[in-house]
């Protein structure tokens, strides 16, 4: 994988000798599952494409925020992939490439392109998105990582290292943990199962879950706008912008921060993004 990574990146340095760009697009959120099933499916996409088409995974934010995604640097910090290896939104000129008819666009986790990136939707080949594939109920709620490793089991399983099974493996069980029905679903179990086979010596599915938490809930060396950050949305009329956060944090943590600190935190925000609060 840290191969694919840094070959991937070392060529897009020379994209004007470039004749085709497949990137794979994750969600605006870069969550877990957003980011693993971009690397993983990019991967495939590599090794099944041809060699003048350069398949690349992009995250879909700006590199400065990465440090917000404690559960996703953790998992790939247990795999020694470097954060340099990565390629985030403002590394790599999307809308150029597409003007320059080079663009391929695979989206992860999410049907949807934002506002900004419209032009874009000539580009996109293919979507993988778990909300298509169930009928709204939580008990059907799937994961884009799953949906990867379906298509790759099916078309070259061959590619399933032990590394991609891990990371493919924490991504699903980290979604799982972090639905409203908090359960593995009949879909998901059986992919789990695949993997388990596969890879015997993959940790027990107790401890990964174990340590994620604890990097989503009590991350080191985070500031109240940075937690705020990691899963903001915003609305807008024009005139008013609003934005919505989930803040992922234990209830210890938060009654031991200094409410002034925190509306000092909240002002700086504020101020800095233009909102309305």
């Amino acid at each position: 994988m840290e191969e694919f990574l840094q070959r991937a990146r070392s060529r897009l340095n020379r994209s004007k000798h470039l004749e085709k760009v497949h990137v794979v697009l994750g969600s605006k959120s870069c969550d877990l599952d957003s980011l693993i099933s971009a690397v993983a499916y990019a991967y495939f996409l590599d090794k099944v494409s041809p060699p003048d088409v350069l398949c690349l995974p992009v995250l879909n934010i700006p590199r400065r925020d990465f440090s917000f995604f404690t559960e996703t640097k953790f998992i790939l910090e247990e795999l020694n992939i470097p954060e340099s290896f990565h390629i985030f939104r403002d590394e790599i000129n999307l809308h150029q490439l597409n003007a320059e008819g080079k663009l391929s666009l695979t989206l992860t986790n999410s049907n949807m392109l934002t506002s900004e990136d419209k032009s874009l939707e000539s580009a996109v080949v293919k979507v993988i998105n778990p909300d298509e594939q169930c009928d709204g109920s939580l008990e059907l709620e799937a994961s884009s990582s799953s949906l990867v490793v379906k298509e790759i089991l099916q078309e070259a399983p061959e590619l399933i290292t032990q590394q991609l099974a891990y990371l493919l493996r924490g991504s699903i069980l980290f979604k799982c943990m972090s639905s409203e029905a908090d359960t593995i679903t009949e879909q998901q179990e059986k992919v789990l199962s695949v993997l388990e086979e596969k890879f015997p010596d993959l940790p027990p599915r107790e401890e990964i879950i174990s340590v994620l938490q604890d990097t989503r809930f009590n991350p080191q060396g985070i500031s109240i706008e940075e937690v705020m950050l990691k899963d903001l949305k915003e609305i807008s009329d024009g005139e008013i912008k609003i934005a919505i956060s989930t803040v992922h944090m234990t209830l210890e943590r938060g009654t031991s921060t200094p409410w002034k600190d925190i509306l000092l935190n909240l002002g700086t925000w504020k101020i800095a993004r233009r909102l309305f609060m």
